[in-house]
């Protein structure tokens, strides 16, 4: 495919089609000051919008640059073929009715098919989107109204949604935004491609996608090696659930692992920040924007109220975002700006003794930024315009510009609610380098973004996901463990019977205590046929009687356990195989207690995930109990892992629960398997 640059950063402009949507384009164009020539064309009307038209592409002074094609669908597809045929720099195909209406309409995929086919190499951006808008050079392919004007720099965001995209550029937060992106159903373009063509443009500071579905993963991972090369942030709004392939009841792990947990391990292995809102999702792009990442998450606020103080401190708990005790320094200079009579800590309440005295304010700001906070924010609440005069704030604004220029660290004015943060305001201050932030939810979720470890490496190329395969089959347990105990897991000496008889004769053989279980059964509490620490032959034999099969395996018992894990591995058709730890045995249902990440892992991967648990402390060594041998938790981990990579072909889920982690050992007590390609 030709270079996206041609398209975003067009000198031509060609307008094809007739409607009202046409007619918006042209004006939006003429109000953004559109530098370059606009061609309108329609093969009946001499002029669209108060241009003179041309009666087709091959009317065309020349191949345009960049095109919006508003016409209806199957005349979208003979107007590709026309400007592909000339040369064109790339088109915006606005009509709908292709892959995406597939489910209504049979036509839309032949339809797409043949509108690839007529793109051929030059680049297309929908079909149903709205096209883009740059506002660096006054250049857009947008049918609708926006609320976005000309800058110098700013972020670009790409979006599938072209709803939500007209709404972000309504926003009032003074957040320059240099490009807006609408990628629709992605036949050719995908939201990666358009993400790493706009990091290329000098002038872009961050980027920040708003996703449906990934689509190529190949391309998402050159898209975050190319941020990490440019050392330009990228975050992630991330919406809706990726479609398994199968139905997540068999496992455990197929539920834990359900729904977009592939998502969001496949957004922490790129380094990609993910926000959940669009309110925070804009906060972090502003201030990613002025200061990009932060090298940590510890920050100071500073407000006149201990009110303020307080709820900072509640709203920061439970995030990744901590406020340091004052060091000796700060606790010397506050106290020589402020005075005896007020508490120093962080966060800080300051009062309002020295309000209006903005040479005072600017000192005892400036003795609460460090080198140990990534951030110092100030805290600012503005009365509402319409009723009140906020003219005795000023001596705020100030300050905070003072403290920026002469400190030369990071520093943000804060309202708490999003709406005391007047536009003007915010523009003054952005002007000045202090970043102006609206809504206390908001701005924490964006110093935990912007604070996100991100690794020091890029991780190894992902495991693609293999084609799904129709009713795969549950492979016997002792065949599981067999097959993943040839890839180093450590299971228990074990031996199948298929009689009663002969499940006691397997028994005395291995020694009691035994486990005897039923053979072929996924959920084996569940069907009772599962019964551990068998001491005699008769409790074999009854244990056995009892089970709802004639197949057994029978296990040594393996004593000692300090906590119990479990492994799991799905294929994620949207993301890749998904491996994911947890609270094992009994408490996997209970805590619910997971994390994800996706194949091949690192070491530094499955150490943060192992971390991550609430039932790490009894890994560690719990209230003097001995810890579990981590190292053969990780080997265990490993040769879960290293089956897959080898035999990924027909795989679709393991699951070792529980891995019973002793303090010299790591042994997977139970083991599920399904694939298509078992031979029985």
């Amino acid at each position: 495919m030709q270079s996206l640059t041609r398209l975003f950063r067009p000198k031509t402009i060609a307008v094809i089609g007739g409607g009202a949507w046409c007619s918006a384009v042209i004006e939006q164009c003429r109000k953004m000051g559109f530098p370059g020539e606009i061609w309108p064309v329609h093969p009946k009307a001499a002029e669209v919008a108060g241009l003179p038209a041309f009666a087709d592409v091959g009317a065309l002074p020349e191949a345009p640059d960049a095109s919006f094609i508003g016409v209806n669908r199957f005349a979208t597809v003979e107007i590709v073929a026309a400007l592909a045929a000339r040369g064109g720099g790339g088109a915006v195909c606005f009509a709908s009715g292709f892959l995406e209406a597939e489910a209504e309409d049979a036509e839309g995929a032949d339809l797409q098919e043949n509108l690839l086919q007529a793109a051929g190499d030059m680049p297309i951006l929908g079909p149903n989107c709205y096209g883009f808008i740059n506002y660096l050079d006054g250049a857009l392919l947008w049918p609708d109204q926006h609320g976005g004007r000309q800058v110098d720099k700013g972020v670009a965001i790409v979006t599938q949604s072209s709803n939500i995209a007209v709404n972000l550029t309504m926003q009032t937060r003074a957040l320059p935004l240099a490009y807006v992106v609408t990628c629709g159903n992605q036949a050719q373009t995908g939201l990666a491609a358009i993400g790493a063509a706009l990091l290329d443009d000098d002038r872009v500071t961050a980027l920040g996608l708003h996703i449906e579905g990934f689509g190529d993963l190949r391309a998402f991972e050159a898209l975050a090696a190319k941020a990490r090369q440019l050392g330009k942030p990228i975050i992630a709004l991330k919406v809706g659930k990726s479609a398994q392939a199968r139905v997540a009841t068999v496992s455990h792990t197929a539920s834990l692992a359900g729904g977009d947990a592939g998502a969001g391990a496949l957004l922490s292995r790129l380094g990609i920040p993910r926000l959940h809102d669009l309110s925070a999702f804009l906060e972090t792009l502003k201030l990613l924007h002025v200061v990009g990442h932060l090298p940590s998450t510890r920050i100071a606020t500073i407000s006149c109220s201990g009110g303020e103080a307080s709820l900072s401190a509640d709203m920061a708990h439970g995030r990744g975002v901590s406020f340091p005790p004052l060091n000796d320094r700060q606790r010397r200079d506050l106290r020589a700006a402020l005075g005896p009579m007020v508490a120093l800590a962080n966060p800080l309440d300051y009062h309002t003794y020295i309000w209006r005295d903005t040479d005072a304010m600017t000192r005892a700001f400036s003795a609460m930024v460090d080198p140990q906070l990534a951030l110092t924010i100030l805290i600012v609440d503005f009365p509402r315009a319409d009723r009140c005069d906020a003219s005795d704030w000023d001596c705020t604004i100030q300050s905070a510009i003072a403290v920026r220029a002469h400190t030369g660290q990071p520093i943000a004015m804060l309202a708490t609610l999003p709406e005391l943060l007047p536009e003007p305001v915010a523009e003054r201050l952005l002007a000045a380098g202090v970043i102006p932030m609206m809504g206390l939810a908001e701005a924490l979720s964006a110093v935990e973004a912007a604070g996100a470890h991100r690794g020091d490496a890029p991780p190894p190329p992902l495991l693609m996901p293999t084609k799904s395969q129709k009713d795969p089959e549950l492979v016997p347990e002792g065949e599981a463990k067999a097959r993943l105990a040839r890839f180093g897991l450590r299971v228990p000496r074990a031996e199948t019977a298929h009689s009663v008889v002969a499940a006691r004769a397997v028994a005395a053989d291995i020694g009691y205590p035994v486990v005897l279980k039923g053979d072929g059964i996924a959920h084996k509490t569940e069907e009772g046929a599962v019964r551990l620490n068998l001491s005699s032959g008769q409790e074999v034999s009854d244990a056995a009687v009892a089970m709802p099969t004639d197949r057994f395996l029978v296990e040594e018992m393996v004593a000692g356990a300090v906590a119990e894990l479990l492994i799991g591995v799905v294929k994620d058709p949207a993301h890749g195989f998904v491996l994911t730890l947890a609270a094992g045995g009994t408490l996997t249902e209970i805590m619910k207690d997971a994390t994800s990440v996706l194949l091949p892992a690192t070491d530094a991967m499955l150490d943060d995930a192992l971390n991550s648990l609430r039932i790490a402390p009894l890994l560690a060594g719990y209230r003097g109990a001995p810890p579990a041998d981590r190292a053969a938790i990780l080997r265990a981990i490993r040769a879960v892992e290293s089956y897959v990579l080898a035999e990924a072909e027909g795989l679709e889920e393991i699951e070792i629960n529980p891995l019973l982690c002793t303090p010299t050992d790591a042994v997977a007590a139970d083991a599920l398997m399904r694939r298509k390609d078992i031979s029985l």
